[in-house]
C-alpha cells in the first residue's frame, strides 16, 4: 500500500510528495514540527501538541498554515488514509517558498506537510533491563524551547550515542548541567524518591510526555522538582529515566558507563511508566 501524505492542500502518495526547492524549510531550516503518538487510531494529547505548535510558530512569527480545527481534520484524514492504528503522525510547518534571501518577502505563504507512520510492538527488554546514555556538550542554539526543524546538533549527538552503543546522549552545558537528551527529556530520582527534571525554559524543549509525567507523578503522591542537576548528581541518583512521545518513559541504568542506582530500572520509574501507559491507552 502506498503511503499517503498531505502536502500544501493535496493528499498524495509518497513518491509524489514534494515541496519547492526554494522552501525555506529546505534551505534555512526555517520551520517547526510536531510528532504525535497515535494509539488505536487516536492522536494522544493532540490539543497539547497543537498548543506547543502554536508557541513554536508564534516564536518564529510564522502564521498557522490553516486553522487549528482544519489541521485536526487533516491529521485525522492522513491517519485514515494510511490505516494508522498505532504509530505516530508528523506535522511540519515552514515559512514557505520564496527566492533565497535571509529577508522574507511579504505575503509568503507557509508550507504544511503531514505524514503518518505505523509502529510495531515496543521492545519489552527496554523496560525490563533499562538503557545506557552518554553525555555530550550541548552545542545547540539558545532557543531550544522552539521545536525547530534545525536538528543538526541533535543528530550528531544521537549518532555518537549509537556508535557507543548507547540509547541516547544527554547534553551538558558549560556549567556541567544536564539539559536534556537529543530526542528525550532527562530525569533523575533522589534517595527520597523526589523526581527531578530541568526547568522548562529556553534551554530545553518541554516535551508533552514530560508535562504529562509530571502531572501523573504528582497525582501519585510523588514530589516533582524542576531544577538543574549536574552530571555528578545524575550518576549518584537512585534512579534515572527519560521521556519522549515515541518512547514513553525509559529507565536509564548507566550514564557514561557509570551504573545508576543498582543498575536496574527502579520502582519510581516503573510506576511512572505504568501510569503513562494507562494514560496513552485510556485505561
Amino acid at each position: 500500500m502506498a503511503r499517503i501524505a498531505y502536502v500544501n492542500g493535496r493528499y498524495v502518495t509518497g513518491d509524489l510528495a514534494a515541496v519547492s526547492i526554494e522552501d525555506r524549510g529546505y534551505q534555512f531550516a526555517d520551520g517547526v514540527y510536531e510528532v504525535i503518538w497515535v494509539q488505536q487510531g487516536k492522536p494522544v494529547d493532540l490539543e497539547r501538541h497543537f498548543d506547543r505548535l502554536d508557541c513554536s510558530l508564534d516564536s518564529l512569527n510564522i502564521p498557522w498554515p490553516m486553522s487549528r480545527r482544519a489541521l485536526g481534520v487533516v491529521v485525522g484524514e492522513v491517519l485514515r488514509r494510511n490505516f494508522t492504528r498505532n504509530g505516530h503522525v508528523y506535522i511540519q510547518a515552514t515559512r514557505g517558498a520564496a527566492r533565497r534571501n535571509h529577508l522574507v518577502p511579504e505575503g509568503t505563504a507557509p508550507s504544511l506537510v503531514v505524514t503518518a507512520s505505523r509502529e510495531g510492538p515496543r521492545d519489552a527488554a527496554i523496560q525490563d533491563q533499562g538503557v545506557g546514555v552518554i553525555t555530550i556538550p550541548d552545542i545547540r542554539w539558545k532557543r531550544c524551547d522552539i521545536k525547530s526543524i534545525a536538528l543538526l546538533p541533535n543528530i550528531l549527538g544521537k549518532q555518537k550515542a549509537s556508535r557507543e552503543k548507547a540509547f541516547d546522549a544527554w547534553q551538558v552545558n558549560g556549567h556541567d548541567i544536564i539539559t536534556e537528551g537529543t530526542t528525550t527529556n532527562a530525569w533523575i530520582v533522589d534517595e527520597k524518591d523526589e523526581v527531578i527534571t530541568h526547568p522548562a525554559n529556553h534551554h530545553i524543549l518541554s516535551g508533552i510526555t514530560r508535562r504529562v509525567v509530571m502531572e501523573l507523578a504528582e497525582e501519585g503522591g510523588l514530589q516533582v522538582t524542576e531544577r538543574p542537576f549536574t552530571v555528578a548528581e545524575a550518576r549518584a541518583a537512585s534512579e534515572a529515566f527519560m521521556t519522549s512521545t515515541t518512547n514513553y518513559v525509559v529507565p536509564v541504568v548507566s550514564i557514561d558507563g557509570h551504573k545508576v542506582g543498582d543498575g536496574r530500572p527502579g520502582p519510581v520509574t516503573r510506576g511512572l511508566y505504568e501510569r503513562y501507559l494507562a494514560h496513552v491507552t485510556g485505561e
